[in-house]
């Protein structure tokens, strides 16, 4: 192991995390949908990945032909997971947008996490736009509220136990896509100039502007799992985030964004959670709605995402309007990024259509079952925890109780009834004899004679 990497391990070791204290706030997210895309310029050939294993993490520095074979053979690895990651982005950018990004739309959920100056735990959306992502996420913090802090003060939370909050809530959502390794996308260094929203005030402003990043990580030669958050939270500017980004407010073009995402692996949950401690601007800078959608697509797989979906013919974000398909929402709330919001399949004219295939930990509710356009199962309108996302014809808001009996574990009953319902699935309330026995065998009431 070269003496940089023995640098970087002791760096880490000094580096202590953020202490991730789990608060509380009461808040309604009401929202609506947009977004963006480009293509990918593979400028750089190191790759900060999770792939080293703990024993070539700890072996000593070793010399010769066999150490420089398995450094050969690491940077291959390296390469390889590169333009893997590459082109499953180009791939999810062509998922999300379609063939163009409309500028507008992009510039809508151009927004970070933001936090309500009333409401401490309150996520805010600036414009209407990336409701899709955000309304989940504020899921996810009440869920955690809920659970984990009964009876807090809601008005009183400290800005740095919200950021813990969120933070814990964007795991959640990543841990729900049960994927081997956690693929984070990030921006890289400037490379171009860029549009300011607003332009600098003084001289140090645009010096400074042409200088610094966009809040991102500047640790992109960074290999090791563990070294590359020590590094990145050595080489990112920290104490003085929110300020740079309020000085230097960088606005991308589409194409600009999708040239320069960038993506780290890990292992464990705990270290993206570390990660997004030590550089907590890669979520409250302008695009970090937009990179932790990326993040969830990739972790879950473009081939998984497809799978699940099955008519990928039109993009997932509109492309004139820019609201979120239920796809992408039922992606952010249950790992599984199916169309449809009722249980399991049901079979519409000899197709069968995919919903959700287990309770949820967030609900979803609709005021389109009112008038008729859907129907939501069981799975959704009694999820794990109280809260849910309610969506209109234009908005996604959050509900929320901290009435736990309000949901409880399916009972036999409702059991049979869901099942019943996923052989009528034109609500006849019957079904015919020849479906009996397969029922009954979904209900395990089947007994072999002996």
């Amino acid at each position: 192991m070269s003496d940089a990497c023995e640098r970087e391990q002791r760096s880490e070791k000094c580096a202590s995390p953020k202490s991730a204290s789990a608060t509380a706030s009461m808040t309604l997210a009401s929202t609506a949908l947009e977004s963006t895309g480009g293509q990918h310029q593979q400028q750089q050939q190191h790759q900060r990945q999770v792939e080293l294993s703990m024993e070539s993490d700890s072996a000593a520095p070793s010399t010769g032909p066999a150490a420089a074979g398995r450094q050969q053979q690491h940077q291959q690895q390296l390469l390889h997971f590169h333009d893997s990651d590459m082109r499953e982005l180009r791939e999810i950018k062509q998922l999300l947008w379609g063939d163009s990004v409309r500028e507008d739309v992009f510039r809508r959920w151009s927004q970070g996490f933001e936090f309500s100056d009333v409401e401490p735990s309150a996520l805010v959306q600036k414009q209407g736009g990336p409701c899709a992502v955000i309304a989940p996420v504020q899921a996810y913090l009440l869920k955690i509220i809920i659970m984990d802090m009964p009876g807090i003060q809601l008005t009183k939370l400290p800005s740095d136990k919200c950021q813990s909050l969120l933070i814990e809530a964007l795991c959640n959502i990543l841990k729900n896509c049960r994927a081997l390794r956690y693929k984070i996308v990030t921006l890289q260094r400037r490379s171009t100039k860029e549009r300011r929203l607003t332009p600098p005030t003084t001289i140090d402003d645009a010096s400074e502007a042409s200088e610094l990043t966009i809040g991102i990580d500047a640790a992109t030669t960074v290999d090791d799992p563990t070294a590359a958050t020590a590094a990145a939270a050595a080489a990112t500017v920290t104490g003085n985030d929110a300020m740079l980004l309020t000085r230097l407010n960088l606005e991308l073009t589409p194409e600009q964004f999708h040239d320069r995402l960038h993506t780290l692996h890990f292992d464990h949950i705990s270290e993206v959670a570390r990660y997004y401690m030590d550089n907590y601007s890669q979520l409250s800078h302008t695009y970090g709605v937009l990179l932790f959608m990326y993040s969830v697509f990739l972790t879950k797989g473009i081939e998984q995402v497809t799978s699940d979906i099955s008519d990928t013919s039109e993009p997932l974000i509109h492309s004139t309007y820019g609201y979120g398909a239920q796809s992408l929402i039922n992606l952010m709330l249950t790992g599984h990024a199916v169309a449809h919001v009722w249980d399991n399949e049901q079979d519409v004219g000899g197709l069968k259509l995919r919903g959700i295939c287990e309770q949820s930990d967030i609900g979803f509710i609709t005021l389109m079952e009112q008038m008729r356009y859907c129907t939501v199962g069981s799975f959704f309108k009694n999820p794990r925890y109280p809260v849910w996302v309610m969506g209109s014809d234009t908005h996604l808001t959050v509900l929320f109780s901290n009435e736990k009996r309000l949901v409880s574990p399916e009972t036999p009953s409702e059991t049979g009834r869901r099942i019943f319902k996923s052989y009528d699935p034109e609500g006849n309330n019957f079904i015919s004899s020849t479906l009996l026995r397969d029922v009954l065998a979904a209900l395990n009431l089947v007994s072999e004679p002996a």
